[in-house]
């Protein structure tokens, strides 16, 4: 596969993850809880506090750590399980008149996330072999564009806002913190919460 070809998918990858991680759970989560849909704000209340991974993903590719290769994987397959994980929700979702707009785009939005988490945690699998450094093959820096010009547009905000210089070192050191916090609260919840209510949302 032609280096411009991979190029390409990757871009539209990022441009999906946009769609469909960022923008429609936003709207939906607005949407839900105009509606007071409760088990629709649950479960984007989760899906939200598990993909802010991605975004300390983005963090580490912008910092040019070979691990956020690995972090991708990570948020790929925990997204995935966040969106049908919890029992409660699940029978909630199920009992919510399909033919109604709100349910039936969660119902849309879920199903489409689901094949897109499923690809991008094999396009991210295939790149683990970045994990030994940028240099192992030509695609890793590939996948370091879209986040470096994250990176750049994000600097220069900060600049404009406080004056601060935003370099790719400060990136990644940002993606280490948030990595550290995020895998606090997981393990956090894994020996409380989840020992105590399985899979159980509740009104977590």
């Amino acid at each position: 596969m032609g280096t411009a070809l991979v190029q390409q998918l990757i871009w539209a990858e990022y441009r999906a993850a946009v769609v469909l991680t960022i923008v429609l759970p936003l709207v939906l989560l607005v949407w839900a809880t105009v509606r007071r849909e409760g088990a629709i704000g649950r479960l984007l209340n989760l899906y939200w506090k598990v993909a802010s991974l991605l975004a300390i993903t983005v963090l580490l590719l912008a910092g040019a750590e070979p691990w956020a290769f690995a972090v991708a994987v990570t948020a790929h397959l925990l997204i995935l399980g966040s969106l049908w994980f919890w029992e409660d929700i699940n029978d909630e979702l199920a009992d919510l008149p399909p033919w109604r707009a709100l349910p039936l785009t969660t119902r849309i939005w879920r199903w489409s996330l689901t094949v897109f988490t499923v690809a991008g945690a094999g396009a991210s699998g295939a790149s683990l072999r970045c994990l030994g450094g940028f240099e192992a093959s030509p695609v890793c820096h590939l996948w370091q564009d879209p986040p470096e010009g994250f990176g750049q547009f994000l600097g220069s905000g900060l600049n404009f806002l406080f004056g601060a210089a935003w370099t790719p070192e400060g990136a990644k050191w940002a993606g280490w913190f948030g990595l550290i916090v995020y895998a606090g609260c997981f393990l956090s919840w894994f020996w409380v919460r989840w020992r105590r209510f399985g899979r159980v949302a509740g009104g977590f």
